[in-house]
């Protein structure tokens, strides 16, 4: 990681975590605050990492069978009430419409804080045999919470993000597609966003409302605390019930199918920026990264440079990468510090003597290191050192992770360890709701996960001393 300081306009994140990060936020040109609070404009550089995630990720999902559809943004509040858990949980989040133009209307709409209700709704109109199932939607759209307290990315009154709903004929098919799908959110979160996860399931007090389970995928940012990634939901028939969704089975019997939901949003871009960046700016992972490659000519106004500089450009595009040429008259200074700060993974350099030399400089964002390399041996060099961005990124993360998990057996150890070091503490749990919560009022923590991994650190549980077989991640999360 290059340690000069070049962008004097961010603040170092070991002075303050969390003005660094709205530093980088603003300074890269990511995203801007708007006139209504809590909401935010997506510039366009912000708008294309997640446009690159859409892409990816929208590819992942076809693959297992999920089709994409659009529900309407207006929930009529008689709807949200047919299933009680659900909308309990989001009540207090709601914005509500009451007006259609100049007229008070007969009933108020929701602005969708997420739209199972709508989905229910749809399949009890659309589902009627087995041979209809399995059903698998998705839909890419925004969503209105009307939260407290904002902050870029991490936390959005309206937001990005996609949610997945399916309807399955078996309890079984419905569970296993609920892991399926939260693997391919922790496989996307490690493949191309070099972000190391802790895949397991929401204790009951975490879980979605009106979910029978909730699965997650933890990770760990540079301040040790920790990001929900992503969730995946098994329903079970509950949904399906306060719904009259129903089908005819093979046996010609009326029965409720078996529902999951998913979703990840654009808190993901706020988990890229505090996962991987660093003082200067920025650090993008190469797959999503809106400028994967940035072409600086040196000395360009020498003869055969631009043109040089120019050809480089065309062969990569070529190649199929996302690439840049900056010719502008700023000096080189400028723009190595512009494209560090905007996190571009990879920068090309070639001058006047790089050229005769039939060479160019290559320099990877994450590390600065330097490799020159012949013109004809571009495109494989450029492909090798943007693997070897990614790899090193993740193995970064991985060892900020791995580094920062300690294992307490008692509530005041645990405490002790999360104020000396943060990260995510580890401890046996008896699963009951009394320990959970006195948890967070003694150490401040919540439960992150009880992973799929589970190690036997202890026969008792770290809060009361009664008999555990669970071992469960504490963390302070955002």
């Amino acid at each position: 990681m290059a340690k000069e300081k070049k962008v004097e306009q961010i603040t170092d994140m070991e002075v303050d975590f969390a003005q660094w990060f709205t530093d980088v936020c603003k300074k890269a040109q990511l995203i801007d605050y708007s006139s209504i609070k809590g909401i935010f404009v997506y510039r366009p550089y912000g708008y294309a990492i997640w446009e690159n995630i859409q892409h990816i990720m929208d590819a992942e999902f076809k693959k297992v069978g999920v089709e994409n559809v659009y529900m309407p943004m207006l929930i009529p509040e008689s709807l949200l009430q047919k299933e009680k858990d659900h909308v309990e949980g989001f009540a207090p989040e709601c914005a509500w419409v009451t007006m259609g133009g100049g007229e008070k209307l007969e009933e108020r709409y929701a602005i969708r804080p997420t739209s199972e209700t709508l989905f229910c709704d749809h399949f009890s109109h659309v589902l009627q045999s087995h041979r209809d199932l399995p059903m698998k939607y998705n839909q890419w759209c925004s969503v209105l919470r009307w939260e407290k307290t904002s902050r870029p990315f991490l936390r959005h009154r309206e937001f990005l993000w996609q949610e997945g709903h399916t309807i399955h004929a078996t309890a079984q098919e419905a569970e296993d597609f609920t892991r399926t799908m939260l693997n391919i959110y922790a496989d996307f979160c490690e493949d191309v966003l070099a972000m190391p996860v802790t895949r397991g399931q929401k204790t009951e007090k975490e879980k979605f409302n009106g979910a029978e389970a909730t699965y997650t995928i933890e990770c760990m940012m540079h301040d040790r605390k920790a990001l929900q990634a992503g969730t995946s939901h098994y329903f079970g028939d509950g949904f399906a019930k306060a719904f009259g969704i129903e089908f005819t089975d093979k046996n010609n019997q009326k029965i409720n199918p078996f529902e999951t939901s998913w979703g990840v949003s654009t808190r993901l871009i706020g988990g890229i920026i505090m996962t991987h960046g660093d003082n200067n700016g920025l650090v993008l992972p190469p797959k999503v990264a809106p400028v994967q490659v940035v072409v600086l000519p040196i000395a360009q106004h020498k003869q055969g440079v631009l043109e040089g500089a120019s050809a480089i450009r065309d062969r990569l595009v070529a190649a199929g990468y996302r690439v840049k040429m900056d010719d502008s008259d700023n000096s080189m200074g400028w723009k190595c510090a512009e494209y560090e700060m905007k996190g571009v993974p990879l920068r090309v350099e070639c001058g006047p003597r790089d050229l005769e030399n039939g060479q160019c400089v290559l320099v990877r964002r994450n590390d600065g290191e330097k490799t020159v390399v012949k013109l004809e041996e571009l495109e494989t060099a450029v492909a090798e050192q943007l693997q070897l961005v990614h790899d090193g990124m993740y193995e970064r993360a991985k060892k900020n992770l791995e580094e920062h998990i300690y294992e307490a057996h008692s509530l005041e150890e645990a405490k002790e360890l999360q104020e000396k070091n943060g990260g995510f503490i580890k401890t046996m749990w008896c699963g009951s709701l009394e320990c959970e919560m006195k948890m967070k009022e003694v150490a401040g923590m919540s439960s992150r996960c009880i992973p799929f991994a589970q190690e036997k650190l202890d026969t008792v549980c770290a809060c009361c001393g009664k008999p555990a077989d669970k071992m469960i991640y504490w963390g302070i999360a955002y």
